[in-house]
């Protein structure tokens, strides 16, 4: 599978990044070694997590996702030559947002602990702080920089005022620079990305991994109506995409799909993969067939009149 740069941190990643958030959650441990196990031998090399999944869960106290990655691991020490891991600090895990320097340095070691590595490849602002200055979150990701526990640092969910204002400050206090950004982005939700901040992580140079992907699965053409909302849990979710764009959107997934022998899932990603200022989309699966999916969608070429369609359609 052709890899792509990942922004300027020296790191090369499959089209596609597997969406940990799914381990200890909606899949158990023996399933998430099964499905880690079916992502790296279809070619895909990087993993995303965050300290705080999953915390929402009756029961969980965060952590969860990161356990069972690093339970991998252990009991498949080769993989760890074949995977990138991507997490992140800063949501709440019980005592507020945080990205001050002393939450920072607990939080990774607690981390490459449950992670059962020495150094983790992409390290992440989950959500913005406002209380801490962003030169000594940054200032602190220098010093584990520094000592090797981590390789490159990024932030998600930031606004294009918040990525400039951290941008001004590492170079005016001489502190490192996130390399990449995680926005939430797709087909139908392209407000928040497209535009100043697309503009920026271009002219950055920034690696760019997109989040919700699929639209909470409303991309998948699973729900077309009202009555369709109650076929799952996350049905309540995507009631909000039921709109006459929302629907324009899924006719021209469908139409490409078609041409393609696709599924609109599939579309939807590789919409995403082919789409400037998108390094990968991340995705998830929870079982091995909707992985084998994952792998079409990497693999799928859209034309010049396939996007085009989609472009259309989903104009805000």
């Amino acid at each position: 599978m052709k890899l792509r740069a990942l922004g300027k941190t020296g790191m090369q990643i499959a089209p596609l990044v597997f969406g940990g958030n799914v381990f200890g959650w909606t899949t158990d441990e023996a399933r998430s070694f099964e499905l880690l196990d079916a992502f790296v031998d279809a070619g895909f090399n990087a993993i995303d997590t965050a300290d705080v999944y999953s915390r929402w869960v009756s029961g969980h106290t965060g952590g969860e996702s990161e356990t069972i990655i690093g339970r991998w691991l252990k009991a498949n020490p080769a993989r760890r030559r074949q995977v990138l891991l991507f997490t992140k600090v800063g949501a709440d895990m019980g005592s507020g947002r945080s990205l001050g320097r002393g939450w920072i340095e607990k939080a990774v070691e607690d981390s490459l602990k449950r992670l059962a590595t020495d150094v983790i490849d992409l390290y992440q602002s989950h959500w913005p702080d406002p209380a801490t200055p962003h030169e000594e979150t940054l200032a602190a990701y220098e010093r584990l920089l520094k000592a090797g526990k981590v390789r490159a640092i990024g932030c998600s969910n930031f606004s294009v005022e918040q990525l400039s204002a951290s941008l001004a400050a590492a170079r005016e206090h001489g502190v490192p620079t996130y390399q990449t950004l995680q926005p939430e982005y797709n087909l139908v939700d392209r407000a928040s990305y497209d535009g100043p901040l697309r503009d920026l992580a271009l002219r950055e140079g920034l690696g760019v991994i997109t989040y919700y992907s699929l639209a909470s699965g409303f991309l998948s053409g699973k729900y077309r109506s009202q009555a369709d909302l109650k076929q799952s849990a996350r049905g309540g979710g995507v009631a909000k995409y039921l709109t006459p764009r929302g629907l324009r959107i899924l006719g021209a997934l469908d139409d490409v799909a078609g041409r393609h022998d696709a599924k609109p899932a599939e579309v939807a990603l590789a919409w995403l993969m082919q789409r400037e200022g998108v390094t990968a989309p991340i995705a998830s699966a929870t079982s091995v067939e909707q992985l084998k999916s994952l792998a079409r969608a990497a693999l799928l070429e859209l034309t010049t009149d396939d996007v085009s369609a989609l472009d259309v359609a989903s104009a805000p």
